[in-house]
């Protein structure tokens, strides 16, 4: 069983800039890869990074040149940084882990992008 815990959500205006953690709790070592996803009210949940750990890493062509995906192996967390953020990233951001073919969730964060 993995648990991730999700934190840095919050209101910032547009342009502004948000870095969400996911701590896990176990070593990402352990893990494929992790990723970020993101629910807008109304809408489906959607694909913005991921990190496949020294492979690649891979992002939604809306973020790209604005968010960066990176990871602290030594605290066992990963990050989004989000840059120049715009009102249409609002949404709850969820955390995703993959590992031996099993998906992993925790329980989102709000970022709200408005003035």
């Amino acid at each position: 069983q993995v648990q991730l815990v999700e934190s840095g959500g919050g209101l910032v205006q547009p342009g502004g800039s948000l870095r969400l953690s996911c701590a896990a709790s176990v070593s990402i070592f352990s893990l494929n890869a992790m990723a970020w996803y993101r629910q807008a009210p109304g809408k489906q949940r959607e694909f913005v990074a991921a990190d496949t750990f020294g492979r690649s890493t891979d992002y939604q062509d809306s973020v790209k040149g604005r968010f960066t995906i990176f990871r602290d192996f030594a605290a066992n967390t990963v990050y989004l940084q989000m840059n120049s953020l715009k009102p249409e990233d609002t949404g709850v951001y969820y955390c995703n882990a993959n590992r031996a073919s099993f998906n992993y969730w925790g329980q989102g964060t709000q970022v709200t992008v408005s003035s």
